[in-house]
């Protein structure tokens, strides 16, 4: 059967009803809606649908709204940088000028905007291993995008390692393992004060080393 398929996944209404009427099925919708009360297909939202309950979240944030890339707070957890396991998977997006949620049987689903001016940098294509692939942040971009969301903005090195390693309880032996010219280079494409400190106390830490 198509749906349940070792390798099938996320799948369109689309692609199943053209899937069902090749495989002579005279009603592919009452087909569809039968694979979904035996819990076979379970709706992700309108005209998507996933076969594997169990699959991590962040696996589908992107087809869910898009387009977007794993970031914030749950491309943190998936470094480890942050102790928490999150309730919701965060993802960013630029020229949506609004803040996105979806509530679906595999979680909650937040789609945030930064400034078009980084969104295009410190994003990498990942596999799972199987057949999904997904757009996630760096370490770097996803600290950086994390950072540029914080309210309200942070003036000075203190309040900046204070919303580090107390607010946000980044791990500092992963927060030392991070490409300095990296979040250089993203720093001031954000335009934001946090930001800008985050720059400064990366300058400050380099002319101790």
């Amino acid at each position: 059967m198509i749906v349940t398929g070792e390798n099938v996944m996320i799948q369109t209404t689309e692609a199943l009803l053209f899937q069902l009427e090749q495989q002579g099925y005279r009603n592919p919708q009452t087909k569809i809606q039968r694979l979904v009360r035996e819990k076979k297909l379970i709706p992700v939202r309108r005209g998507l649908y996933e076969t594997d309950l169990h699959v991590e979240p962040y696996l589908l944030a992107g087809v869910i709204y898009g387009p977007s890339y794993v970031s914030f707070a749950s491309a943190l957890s998936v470094y480890g940088m942050i102790p928490e396991r999150v309730y919701a998977c965060t993802s960013a997006t630029q020229h949506k000028n609004r803040r996105k949620e979806y509530h679906t049987p595999f979680g909650t689903f937040l789609y945030q905007d930064v400034p078009a001016s980084v969104y295009p940098y410190g994003v990498i294509w990942k596999t799972d291993g199987k057949a999904y692939s997904y757009q996630i942040a760096t370490p770097e971009k996803a600290l950086c995008d994390m950072l540029y969301i914080q309210k309200p903005p942070v003036y000075s090195m203190k309040d900046l390692k204070y919303l580090l390693f107390s607010d946000l309880r980044i791990d500092e032996e992963e927060f030392s393992k991070l490409n300095r010219e990296d979040l250089q280079f993203l720093c001031p494409k954000y335009h934001k004060a946090t930001l800008t400190q985050l720059s400064l106390f990366l300058n400050w830490e380099g002319r101790r080393v």
